[in-house]
């Protein structure tokens, strides 16, 4: 398993490449081993299918920086891709987003991701968000800067702008946020293929992220690595697909009383075993015996 450090360095690699990277979302340590198993570069710890996940609620600011860490702290143990995490609106003032930085840290993220959105922030593809003054943000940000110890960890500055007063505007910010030093800049929720354009030509690393029934255009991944983006999230898929399929499973066992005829619509029995790796398990176990 790579260390933290090695994390860190290569996910900064990743971004630097500019080559519309996937970066999918997991709620949960075995989304994050799926994901590693299927050859993606690195995972997304995703604020709102933690809160889904684990609350059963909706993405309304709800969960807090140490179930998030909880959540990290588990991926990590488990899953050797770099990992960035979403700390919403770094939990308060720029002090609580110090923290923030501070606690995720030493879990062992490889990036956070943090917003202007007034507290309690809502889905970036929600109406009726508001935005922080950008003074106010760009203070927190310098905060999540100031935070890190390992200078790999990158932070990502996710304005939400474009929806509360407009797409230049939202350049604007994000134009202020390079200018700080934030590694990464995340304009939420772009409506159209032109701006998708400007925002990926700006200078700093880019990450835009698709949601399905969003507000963005989902575009070819060749087309966003054209446009010049790092990074490309599809931050709840995985969790969207997950509660597709437990509503169709569970529904045919309520409806047939047993699963015969949904068979192919579950994993093997092998094969959930091979996910978590098992064996190596079984074999750690078997060295720690007496001979």
């Amino acid at each position: 398993m790579p260390t933290s450090e090695q994390k860190r360095k290569q996910l900064k690699k990743i971004v630097a490449k500019r080559r519309a990277t996937l970066l999918p979302g997991a709620a949960n340590a075995l989304t994050a081993r799926i994901a590693e198993d299927l050859g993606f570069e690195a995972v997304y710890l995703t604020g709102a299918g933690v809160t889904n996940t684990n609350l059963g609620m909706p993405d309304l600011g709800l969960i807090t920086p140490l179930e998030l860490a909880d959540v990290a702290a588990r991926i990590g143990d488990v899953c050797g891709l770099p990992l960035a995490a979403d700390i919403d609106t770094g939990f308060g003032s720029a002090l609580n987003a110090y923290r923030t930085v501070q606690v995720m840290e030493r879990v062992g993220v490889a990036a956070l991701q943090i917003e202007d959105q007034t507290f309690p922030k809502k889905c970036g593809h929600f109406t009726g968000k508001d935005v922080v003054p950008l003074d106010d943000f760009l203070s927190k940000v310098k905060a999540c800067l100031d935070a890190r110890v390992d200078a790999n960890l990158q932070i990502i500055a996710r304005t939400d702008a474009r929806a509360v007063v407009g797409f230049e505007a939202a350049l604007e910010r994000a134009a202020a946020l390079a200018e700080i030093g934030a590694d990464i800049i995340f304009v939420e929720a772009p409506q159209s293929i032109d701006e998708i354009q400007r925002i990926g030509a700006l200078p700093s690393p880019q990450l835009i992220n698709i949601v399905v029934g969003g507000l963005t255009p989902m575009l070819p991944l060749a087309e966003l690595e054209d446009a010049g983006f790092s990074l490309v999230l599809y931050a709840n898929a995985a969790l969207q697909a997950s509660m597709h399929s437990i509503s169709s499973v569970l529904g045919h066992l309520k409806k047939v009383g047993s699963l015969q005829g949904a068979e192919h619509q579950l994993a093997r029995f092998a094969e959930r075993q091979r996910l978590v790796r098992k064996d190596w398990y079984d074999a750690l176990e078997q060295s720690y015996k007496s001979s």
